[in-house]
């Protein structure tokens, strides 16, 4: 997933370890991990975020100390984190900081007072609209932050305590299991009958999607724009990075037309997606921003067929053995590595034993161009509609 950021054009990455994160649950690096992490990202020009952005309890400020001082000596760019411990730790070890969502800061006066702790940028409030960043933008200096895509819950700022009643994991903690995203009824407690509450899923929100207004955001003064993608796939993290790193690129050179706005956003729906809503941006969302359905609505989906076995860099050429169901010509395939990223691309050649074929099954070993390298023992999977 982290290849595939800065394979797609992140300008930073933000992640965590296995502690004191908002993502508990997820693929989170080892602190021994952060000096590779940092190597792989200056070799880029990618910035470096760590969060450290749940609640802090007293018996933890050991291994916070810790957490901060491996982070320093690594040469990580900057700390994401709210609770004022890790801001005092911060100071200590003179590491900047940023002020994470779970802040709460709505407001140029919030602003202030952590720019007086240190903070050198906030990531507002996701309840923050439009018309409101753009005063907070007049009213201070430091850098703002806005999230542009992803998962949204209905707590204020994330601040739910639905998993903690309901399973005992805490959502400030990291450990949140997505309680409000099922379908739930109401059960007379005199005859015993149970409804369905209507016919969506009351307490799961859509997925929030910019790229057709990113222009405004732009304009607002927003100086960083945040993917939410951690307990995604990478070819989630690929395309959806991807999309919004042309959508930008593409203002800036006066060529971001409605039409390509539109384009971009049938790409987004390709991957994971529980429908699309503008947040808060234009003002309180409504029933309308509501997922439909308990899981994604992404309109394609990806088998695996096979993997690398080799990579030829002078003709950029790859050859795979097929291991399951079949590729064609004009198939559009993905290949997945650990180093390579996610490497998407449309078949126009495939060949097999020095000559031209159209379909490739399972136990052929075929051979096909391949701009970008890939590695030995890279997964390959065809991508296919959604029925």
């Amino acid at each position: 997933m982290l290849s595939a950021a800065i394979n797609a054009g992140a300008n930073a990455v933000y992640f965590g370890i296995d502690k004191l994160n908002m993502r508990a649950k997820a693929a989170n690096f080892t602190i021994d991990e952060l000096p590779q992490i940092v190597r792989l990202c200056k070799a880029r020009n990618v910035k470096t975020y760590l969060t450290l952005n749940t609640i802090v309890y007293e018996e933890e400020i050991k291994e916070l100390d810790k957490i901060v001082f491996s982070a320093k000596s690594a040469e990580i760019d900057r700390i994401i984190c709210w609770d004022l411990a890790v801001v005092q730790i911060c100071k200590k070890y003179e590491i900047p900081f940023c002020v994470s969502t779970q802040g709460s800061v709505s407001n140029s006066l919030s602003a202030a007072l952590y720019k007086q702790l240190g903070a050198v940028r906030i990531v507002l409030a996701r309840e923050c609209s439009l018309k409101e960043i753009k005063r907070i933008r007049v009213n201070t200096d430091l850098e703002i932050e806005a999230f542009i895509h992803g998962a949204m819950c209905i707590a204020v700022s994330g601040r739910c305590f639905m998993s903690h009643h309901l399973f005992g994991s805490s959502a400030n903690r990291g450990e949140c299991i997505q309680p409000c995203r099922r379908e739930y009824e109401v059960k007379d407690t005199i005859t015993g009958k149970p409804m369905v509450i209507g016919e969506d899923y009351v307490l799961s929100a859509k997925d929030l999607c910019t790229v057709e207004f990113i222009d405004k955001l732009i304009e607002a003064g927003i100086d960083s724009f945040k993917i939410e993608g951690r307990k995604r796939s990478p070819e989630y993290v690929a395309k959806v990075v991807s999309v919004y790193r042309r959508a930008i690129d593409l203002y800036f050179e006066k060529k971001l037309t409605e039409e390509i706005k539109k384009d971009l956003l049938k790409e987004l729906e390709e991957v994971y997606n529980r429908g699309f809503s503008t947040g808060f941006y234009f003002g309180k969302p409504s029933s309308e921003d509501y997922a439909e359905i308990y899981g994604s609505k992404a309109t394609t989906k990806k088998e695996y067929v096979g993997k690398v076995l080799n990579y030829y860099k002078k003709s950029k050429i790859a050859y795979i053995v097929m291991e399951s169901g079949k590729i064609a010509i004009d198939n559009e395939i993905l290949i997945i590595g650990p180093t390579s990223g996610v490497v998407n691309l449309s078949l126009n050649k495939i060949i097999k034993d020095e000559a031209e074929i159209t379909t490739a099954e399972k136990s052929d070993r075929i051979t096909f161009p391949c701009e970008f390298q890939v590695r030995p023992h890279d997964r390959v999977y065809v991508i296919t509609l959604v029925s």
